[in-house]
C-alpha cells in the first residue's frame, strides 16, 4: 500500500532528519493504521446486521467520511496491489466454495454474462463516453466502458444475504468470477488502440490465449496442490501452502500473457472439487476457518480504502477543468447505460433459456422411463442383455428409439457395432441419470423474470472498477475525471444497488429457498446414509460368519467399524453430487457433519490409545 504524498514526504523527512526514530514513529504510526482498520472491519462486520446495512457499504461510507477529516492524509493505493494481491485470493477462495455441480449446469449463462455481456457492454458505452467527454475518442470510451463492465466479486457477497436461490447466487457469483478477464483484455487492447490500430482478430487472440494459459496453469496447479497437501500431515503447515496457491497460480499466468485472475478460480475449482477425497477433515476445517478470516479482512479492506481514497481523487481532479459535478453525471450516465444494456441482455437469455428447458421437460418422461429401465437392473446383467441384442441384430438393423441402442448410447446402431463393455454402460447409464437430475434442477427454480430482475439490479461494481480506472495511462484525455466516475460509479453502484436490493427483493418476489424442500431433501439423504450404515455393518456380519474379520473380535479396534462406514457414506455423497441427486447445501451440511464425526471418532481413538499406553 502506498500512501498519500504527505504521508510519503513525512516518511522521507523522518529517515532523512529523525534516522532510526523516525523510522520507528513511521512504522508505529502504520501499524496503528493496520490495527484500526482491522478494528473497523470487525466493528461494521458486527454492527452492520444489526442496522440492516452491509457491511461493505457500511465500510464505504465509513471510509468516505474518514478520508475527509483533516488529520486524515490522503491514501493513495496502488492498483496491481488490488488486481494481484488481493482478487487472487479472494477469487480463489469463491471458487473452492463454488459448488461445481452448480457451476456446470449454470456455465451457458456464466459464460455469456461474463464475456458477451461485458463486451456488448463495453462497446455500447465506448460510444456514449466518446461522444460526451471531449478529446477521449472510441479507444478511450471503449476502455472506460470495459472498466466500468464487469460486476465486482466482493460485491456479490450481498447477495448472499438476502435470501435468494442458490441459482441466482450461482450465477452472479460464477459471471463475477470470470469477467475480469474479459475486462482487463479489452482494457488493455483498448490502450494500444489508443497508440496504434488494432484488429479484431488481434483482441480475439489475446483473449483466447489469456484464458487458454490461465486454465492450463490453474489446472495443473490446482492438481498440485492437492498432490502435495494430501501428503503433508501436519494441518497448520497444510493451511500455509494453501495460502499460496492462487498466487502460485496467478502470478506465472500474468507473466506468460494470460489472466492471473482465471488462473486462480481455476485453481480454486479444481481443490474445491478434489478436497473432499485428497485432504483429510482437520485440514478440510482448518483451511475453512482460516479463508474466512482471510476473507473478511480482506473483502472489509478493499471496501475501506476504496471509501478513503475519495480525498485522493479529488485533489487530482482539481487540476483539470472538470469538477466534481462532472464526475457524479458521467458515473450516473454509465450505471444507467450499464443497466439498460444488461436488462437487453439478461431479460432474452433468461427467456430464451426458460425456452429451452420447456423443450427439454418434454423429453423427461422418455428419459425417466430410460432412466428406470436402466436403474433396475445390475450393470452385468443389462450390460449382457444389450450384448445379445447386438449380437443377434441382422446387419444394418436399427434399434428401437428411447432403449440403451438410442443414439449415444451402448449398442446405438452404426457400422461395426459391437458389443459394449459393463465400463460404456455404466458411463451410459450415469448420463441418463445426471441429465434427468439436470432437468430437476431447471425445472424446480426456473429463472423468469423476476429472478431475471434480481440478476440485473445485483450486478453491482467493486474496487475492481477503481483499480482498474487507476491503470489508465497518464496522457489519457481527462484521466482524472475518468478515474472519479468509475469511483462514483463503484460507489453509487454499492450504496444505491446494494442498499435496496433486499427491498426490491421483497417488491419482485423471486423464488425463495423452500423449507419444505429442504426438509425432504435432508430427509432423503439421511435415509441414503442409513442404507449404506446397514449395508456396511451387513458386510462386516458377513465377514464374521465366513471367518473374517469383525469390529473388536481379532484384535481390529473397535472405531474401524465407525471410520469405515463414514467413508463409505463420504463416497455415497460424493456419487450422489457427481450425479447431481441433491442441493450442494444439503451435501455440504452432510458431508460437514461426517466430518465432524470422522475427527470425534479419531480424537476418541487417540485418547484411548493414550490411556491404554
Amino acid at each position: 500500500m502506498a500512501f498519500g504524498r504527505q504521508v510519503g514526504a513525512d516518511w522521507c523527512a523522518g529517515r532523512a532528519t529523525g534516522g532510526a526514530l523516525g523510522r520507528r514513529e513511521d512504522d508505529v504510526e502504520l501499524l496503528v493504521v493496520l490495527v484500526l482498520g482491522l478494528l473497523g472491519i470487525a466493528g461494521a462486520t458486527a454492527i452492520g446486521p444489526r442496522l440492516g446495512v452491509s457491511a461493505p457499504l457500511l465500510l464505504v461510507v465509513v471510509g468516505v467520511l474518514v478520508s475527509f477529516l483533516p488529520f486524515v492524509p490522503d491514501v493513495v493505493v496502488d492498483p496491481e496491489w488490488i488486481l494481484a494481491g488481493v482478487l487472487p485470493p479472494l477469487l480463489y477462495s469463491a471458487s473452492v466454495a463454488m459448488p461445481s455441480m452448480e457451476f456446470r449446469r449454470e456455465f451457458s449463462a456464466i459464460s455469456g454474462f461474463s464475456i458477451v455481456l461485458v463486451v456488448i457492454s463495453s462497446l455500447v458505452l465506448g460510444v456514449v463516453f466518446s461522444l460526451v467527454v471531449p478529446g477521449l475518442g472510441l479507444a478511450g470510451g471503449i476502455a472506460l466502458g470495459a472498466i466500468v463492465s464487469p460486476t465486482d466479486a466482493v460485491a456479490t457477497s450481498i447477495v448472499k444475504r438476502v435470501g435468494v436461490t442458490p441459482r441466482i447466487v450461482t450465477v452472479l457469483e460464477g459471471e463475477s468470477l470470470l469477467n475480469d478477464a474479459t475486462a482487463l483484455v479489452l482494457l488493455r487492447s483498448a490502450i494500444a488502440a489508443g497508440a496504434a490500430s488494432v484488429s479484431f482478430w488481434s483482441v480475439a487472440g489475446d483473449f483466447a490465449w489469456a484464458v487458454a494459459v490461465a486454465v492450463v496453469l490453474g489446472y495443473v496447479v490446482g492438481k498440485a496442490n492437492l498432490w502435495l497437501r494430501a501428503r503433508v500431515t501436519d494441518a497448520t503447515v497444510n493451511t500455509v501452502i494453501s495460502l499460496t496457491v492462487p498466487f502460485l497460480a496467478s502470478l506465472p499466468a500474468e507473466a506468460l500473457g494470460g489472466s492471473g485472475l482465471v488462473a486462480a478460480v481455476v485453481a480454486g475449482l479444481v481443490t474445491g472439487r478434489g478436497a473432499i477425497r485428497s485432504l483429510s477433515p482437520q485440514h478440510r476445517v482448518s483451511d475453512v476457518q482460516t479463508w474466512r478470516t482471510v476473507e473478511l479482512v480482506l473483502e472489509g479492506a478493499v471496501f475501506l480504502v476504496m471509501g478513503l481514497e475519495m480525498s485522493a481523487i479529488l485533489d487530482d481532479l482539481s487540476n483539470e477543468a472538470y469538477g466534481v459535478h462532472h464526475g457524479v453525471l458521467l458515473a450516473l450516465l454509465a450505471l444507467a447505460a450499464v443497466l439498460v444494456v444488461r436488462a437487453a441482455y439478461v431479460f432474452p437469455t433468461l427467456a430464451w433459456f426458460a425456452r429451452r428447458s420447456r423443450r427439454a421437460a418434454a423429453l423427461k418422461p422418455r428419459l425417466a422411463a430410460m432412466q428406470d429401465r436402466l436403474e433396475s437392473k445390475d450393470l452385468e446383467q443389462l450390460t449382457r442383455q444389450i450384448a445379445e441384442r447386438v449380437a443377434g441384430r441382422p446387419p444394418g438393423g436399427r434399434g428401437g428409439r428411447g432403449g440403451p441402442r438410442a443414439r449415444g448410447g451402448p449398442g446405438a446402431p452404426g457400422r461395426g457395432a459391437r458389443a459394449p463393455s459393463v465400463e460404456r454402460v455404466a458411463r451410459f447409464r450415469t448420463r441418463v441419470r445426471r441429465k434427468v437430475a439436470d432437468l430437476d434442477y431447471f425445472l424446480a427454480v426456473p429463472l423468469g423474470w423476476r429472478e431475471g430482475t434480481v440478476i440485473v439490479w445485483a450486478g453491482m461494481r467493486g474496487a475492481v472498477t477503481l483499480a482498474a480506472a487507476q491503470t489508465l495511462p497518464a496522457e489519457t484525455p481527462a484521466r482524472s475525471l475518468l478515474v472519479l466516475a468509475a469511483f462514483f460509479v463503484a460507489a453509487i453502484s454499492l450504496i444505491l444497488q446494494g442498499g435496496t436490493l433486499p427491498w426490491l427483493v421483497r417488491l419482485v418476489k423471486p423464488a425463495t429457498i423452500d423449507p419444505a424442500a429442504i426438509e425432504q431433501e435432508r430427509a432423503a439423504i439421511r435415509g441414503l446414509l442409513r442404507e449404506v450404515d446397514e449395508r456396511v455393518r451387513a458386510d462386516r456380519a458377513g465377514d464374521v460368519d465366513g471367518g473374517g474379520p469383525a469390529d473388536g473380535g481379532d484384535g481390529r479396534k473397535p472405531h474401524e467399524l465407525w471410520l469405515e462406514i463414514i467413508s463409505a457414506q463420504r463416497e455415497a455423497l460424493l456419487a450422489a453430487r457427481d450425479d447431481g441427486l441433491y442441493s450442494s447445501a444439503m451435501l455440504a451440511e452432510a458431508l460437514d457433519r461426517l466430518d465432524a464425526d470422522q475427527i470425534r471418532v479419531e480424537l476418541r481413538a487417540e485418547g484411548d490409545a493414550g490411556a491404554a499406553a
